[in-house]
């Protein structure tokens, strides 16, 4: 099966409105004018880790399941999706549409490098390497973070995706299914998750792509009660121990919230560590005057610095964390976009074939019916 982003990285992007054509306060005023002009036609989706300046054209906002959720709700009057997120969002969202909308990714570069770390080819190798060798059931369960055809697999083998708002109810239930878990493409999420649940360090494995049998030997497989993928968000994989002990020597009455994908020590550490809508509710029901050294996307972190100024939030990190990917989704990018589209040769549609949409659909499904 061809990897779908594969397809994508070779297709020719277009090119962004020249700044020799508009300066940046121009393409703002265009891109809101033809946005205007377009109307319900259109829906403009915003990922939370994007910049304030293309949020500010959003008309939804939320992390990649919200989003896609939103878009399966979609009247018929809504022609064409704008996703401004990364492209397994986008792909999502054409699945969960079922074709009947022209999802849109303004960048196709736009993509993510923890979901670039897993491909079906190497996923299938791993596949057979592991349960040629397990001793019971393996049951796969795929982070949303990922391409569709890592959603289709799951599919096809009685496994389930999951969310970092979910990740534990259906990792308990994958892990009903069957004697073994295997987790990808996040590492991390999956660490903290299953440790959470209970299950030691010493029953999970890391399978590593870049290795033979994923540097594993038979032994390992059979004894595993969880085999970890080698993936990781380069954002969240930014915060460290160092900046735990930072905070705690400089502020000790400060709450450390931090994103599941950071690793184990920081989780560990930090005093709270949930998915990016359980941050941004916690900071919200806070009291005024509280304070929060926040582990997770520098945007959304000065975001909620800026919608909560009745509270001190500050980044984990002294350093920009900043999601590259996601910040390829510019202005520029956006009205030649919607400019394609008014004149009715939309540009960088984003399509899943039928027999991945359907495998990716029940795996979707089965989540669902989970939580």
């Amino acid at each position: 099966m061809i990897d779908i982003y594969s397809t994508l990285k070779s297709t020719s992007h277009i090119a962004p409105v020249s700044e020799k054509e508009l300066s940046d306060d121009e393409v703002l005023k265009e891109l809101a004018a033809v946005r205007k002009r377009l109307g319900p036609r259109v829906v403009v989706y915003g990922h939370h880790y994007q910049q304030d300046d293309v949020i500010a054209f959003a008309d939804v906002t939320g992390d990649s399941l919200e989003l896609a959720r939103h878009a399966a709700k979609l009247p018929d009057s809504t022609e064409y999706i704008v996703f401004c997120g990364v492209h397994f969002m986008a792909e999502t969202s054409d699945m969960l549409t079922a074709g009947k909308k022209k999802v849109i990714l303004p960048d196709l570069r736009a993509g993510c490098s923890m979901a670039d770390m897993a491909n079906r080819r190497d996923i299938d190798r791993a596949w057979s390497f592991l349960t040629k060798h397990s001793v019971g059931k393996i049951t796969p369960i795929t982070y949303i973070n990922c391409a569709a055809t890592l959603k289709s697999f799951v599919g096809e083998n009685g496994g389930a995706i999951c969310t970092s708002s979910n990740a534990e109810k259906v990792i308990t239930w994958g892990l009903s299914q069957g004697e073994k878990l295997l987790f990808f493409p996040d590492q991390h999420l999956g660490r903290n998750t299953c440790f959470k649940l209970g299950i030691p360090l010493s029953e999970m494995v890391v399978y590593d792509p870049r290795r033979e049998n994923g540097g594993l030997t038979a032994e390992q497989v059979s004894k595993a009660k969880v085999i970890l993928w080698y993936g990781y968000c380069s954002v969240h994989q930014g915060f460290t121990p160092e900046h735990i002990t930072m905070w705690r020597a400089k502020d000790p009455t400060r709450t450390l919230i931090v994103h599941p994908e950071c690793s184990f020590e920081v989780t560990q550490g930090a005093d709270l560590a949930g998915s990016t809508s359980y941050i941004i509710n916690h900071i919200k029901a806070a009291p005024a005057g509280s304070k929060f050294a926040v582990g997770t996307e520098i945007n959304l972190v000065n975001r909620l610095a800026a919608q909560f100024p009745d509270k001190d939030i500050q980044s984990l990190s002294p350093y920009q964390c900043l999601c590259t990917t996601m910040y390829r989704i510019r202005p520029r990018w956006m009205l030649e976009s919607f400019r394609a589209i008014e004149t009715g040769e939309p540009v960088n549609v984003i399509r899943v074939d039928e027999e991945t949409r359907k495998w990716s659909l029940l795996a979707l499904d089965r989540m669902l019916s989970i939580v």
